[in-house]
């Protein structure tokens, strides 16, 4: 019998993380023990008070059946609790917020929300990559943003085609940004809002690393406006909590209650005693407080060891990610390969990976991605080797 893939399957490469992946398990089989910055996976424990909130979850819940589809009502006003102090943005549970298993899954099925075959979706570039297979899968395209230096990493609006403007549903931002770690402005988003406006397209804001700066919190676009606008929120890297899967999306109720006919098709809502950790991990800032004062240390042992072999300055405003360009004369990859020799063993992402070739750029190439997961002990002896390498 022969197996045929679907054609939507075959038209996607491989996925930047899962090859990252693949060479480390490869390193290790060699007898090396890299230092792995590759994927933006937090390594330190969840805090204490979230386990807690969830061990006594489970057994609270022990009978509780099926989650609901958008979230317990209490998860749900922690949210606009939590909004509210944050940002100062009014919510209403009831309406304007819903649980996500996590961002990526949400991420990726909301384009079958809005996107009929042919529409098309704006997203940046280098991004994430569940904005745009989301996309594919609902037999949509994707337009993709390349984000350069000369522009401060933030989206040339001017230079979309009007035909794919004309059939364009949604805008995918996301900032702070990952990789690039460049930061949100009010005149940004207030441009960004002008142009969902004037062109009757969506936007959706990934905003997973609002709580990951080192010293000017970040605002979030709700601050500016909710007509046409969603955002999509995560407790993954805010509180260690990748392997929980629990975010929200918020924002207009029109969007928000399209959404809502989607999801129960989907799955059967966020596991009750995980919105219970949630609720804890929002309801505490003392352990958030901590994770940005570990990421700003390692932030600055890892800035200055490029600095000392006379790199640019990298230094982020925030995320929890350093997007460092090469020397001269290297390619994204071939420098990611320099620092993965045995002597070095430290694991980035290339650049180029993480973005597509548009107008013959590649916007990722000339720089390597590092995450700030690994312990401090470790990012300290990462910094002694990269202090060593020769050109």
């Amino acid at each position: 019998m022969e197996i045929i893939v679907a054609d939507r399957v075959n038209a996607i490469g491989s996925y930047a993380f899962a090859d990252v992946g693949n060479i480390v398990t490869q390193l290790k089989k060699e007898g090396v023990s890299p230092i792995d910055f590759g994927v933006g996976d937090p390594t330190l424990p969840t805090p204490k008070i979230i386990r807690e909130a969830c061990r006594k979850g489970i057994e609270n819940r022990k009978s509780s059946g099926y989650p609901s589809y958008i979230g317990g009502m209490g998860y749900r006003e922690t949210i606009a609790w939590w909004t509210k102090k944050r940002f100062g943005i009014d919510l209403n549970p009831e309406t304007e917020i819903m649980s996500t298993i996590g961002s990526k899954e949400a991420i990726f099925n909301f384009p079958e929300t809005f996107i009929n075959p042919g529409d098309y979706t704006l997203a940046l570039n280098p991004g994430y990559p569940a904005w745009s297979r989301g996309t594919h899968f609902a037999e949509g395209k994707t337009c993709f943003l390349n984000l350069l230096p000369e522009n401060n990493f933030l989206p040339d609006l001017k230079s979309i085609n009007q035909d794919v403007l004309r059939k364009t549903k949604l805008l995918w931002i996301n900032y702070p940004n990952n990789p690039t770690t460049a930061f949100p402005t009010t005149a940004f988003y207030e441009e960004i809002l002008d142009f969902g406006e004037k062109h009757g397209i969506i936007i959706v804001s990934d905003e997973a690393y609002t709580e990951n700066y080192y010293d000017e919190p970040p605002i979030s676009i709700l601050q500016l406006k909710k007509e046409g606008v969603v955002v999509f929120q995560s407790l993954s890297k805010r509180s260690n909590m990748t392997c929980y899967r629990v975010g929200w999306i918020a924002g207009d109720k029109r969007i928000i209650d399209a959404y809502k006919k989607v999801k129960p098709n989907i799955d059967s809502g966020t596991v009750t005693f995980i919105q219970d950790a949630a609720i804890a991990a929002l309801k505490d800032e003392t352990h958030v407080e901590e994770l940005r004062k570990d990421y700003r240390i390692k932030r600055d042992v890892l800035v200055d060891a490029f600095s000392k072999i006379g790199l640019p300055n990298c230094n982020p405003k925030g995320t929890i990610y350093l997007w460092q360009s090469v020397p001269e004369g290297y390619t994204s990859l071939n420098f990611s390969k320099k620092l993965l020799v045995k002597d070095i063993a430290v694991v980035t992402t290339p650049g180029s990976w993480l973005s597509q070739e548009v107008h013959g750029v590649n916007p990722g190439e000339g720089f390597i991605r590092l995450a700030l997961v690994p312990s401090l002990e470790k990012v300290k002896t990462a910094a002694e080797r990269i202090k060593n390498l020769k050109f």
